[in-house]
């Protein structure tokens, strides 16, 4: 009978301890890697929202877009919002990554802008234009360019488009690529840049009246949340993606950024 108890005993405090270890397991901050800027104001706001259903949320800012896959990785990150469907491809496919999409965020049209000309079409022959030297981002950039009449790009270049691609170029336009951060600087040195909205915004760019062209928002360009694929089913990935496509995020977005960031969801 003794041991009976004994063993009893033994299995509630078992029980008791594993439950207890859950709830340290759920109090302990889900790290969220994020570029400066949009992404982090948006998610200080997710978080809030995400915190009245119980989750936890450590934003964790990033300069530029390699680190933060990098990060999710290697364990650093539980998830990261910044990046966009063909750019998380491309990761994937050139790197290895094990991640998965698990929610559609926002939206950033990426804009042409200049401090030389206000249209296009003053761009003068042999003009500098800056692009992003990722491939995803480089390619929207020169769809822009195409969509705008400067350039024509070899059948089937699509969302991948580089310099190499050009086929048509009637004013010999030298595209200068430089990392996606660097662009808003490189308005005083060149003749144009295209530069994601997330950069633009912090540089004080305003997409809506700074941009000399910009990208339809019916773009594939839509952002997420990525997360490791062993992770995709776990409890707090439900959680957060609801808290960030709710209808409190969505008028937060629509009301601080008035049409320069777009709700994906």
């Amino acid at each position: 009978m003794n041991k009976r108890k004994l063993l009893q005993s033994t299995l509630a405090f078992a029980v008791s301890a594993t439950l207890a270890g859950g709830a340290l397991a759920q109090d302990k901050p889900i790290k969220i890697g994020v570029t400066a800027g949009p992404h982090a104001q948006i998610f200080e706001q997710v978080r809030k929202v995400a915190e009245r259903d119980g989750l936890k949320i450590q934003v964790i800012e990033f300069s530029d877009y390699v680190q933060p896959n990098a990060a999710l990785a290697s364990g650093d990150l539980d998830a990261n919002s910044y990046q966009h469907k063909p750019y998380l491809d491309q990761q994937v496919k050139d790197r290895g990554y094990k991640f998965i999409s698990v929610g559609y965020t926002v939206n950033f049209p990426i804009g042409i802008y200049s401090k030389k000309v206000r249209d296009l079409k003053d761009l003068k022959n042999g003009a500098r234009v800056g692009i992003p030297n990722d491939p995803t981002n480089g390619g929207r950039a020169l769809l822009v360019l195409q969509d705008q009449g400067l350039v024509k790009l070899k059948a089937g270049a699509g969302l991948k488009a580089t310099p190499l691609d050009v086929v048509e170029n009637p004013k010999k336009l030298k595209f200068v690529e430089l990392d996606a951060a660097q662009l808003p600087r490189s308005l005083d040195d060149l003749d144009a840049s295209a530069v994601n909205t997330n950069y633009a915004i912090p540089a004080g760019l305003h997409p809506g009246k700074d941009a000399i062209a910009r990208e339809s928002a019916n773009s594939p360009y839509a952002n997420l949340i990525a997360v490791r694929e062993q992770d995709k089913d776990k409890p707090w990935v439900a959680k957060l993606v609801k808290a960030y496509q709710s209808e409190e995020i969505r008028k937060f977005i629509q009301a601080e950024f008035k049409g320069a960031v777009i709700p994906g969801f």
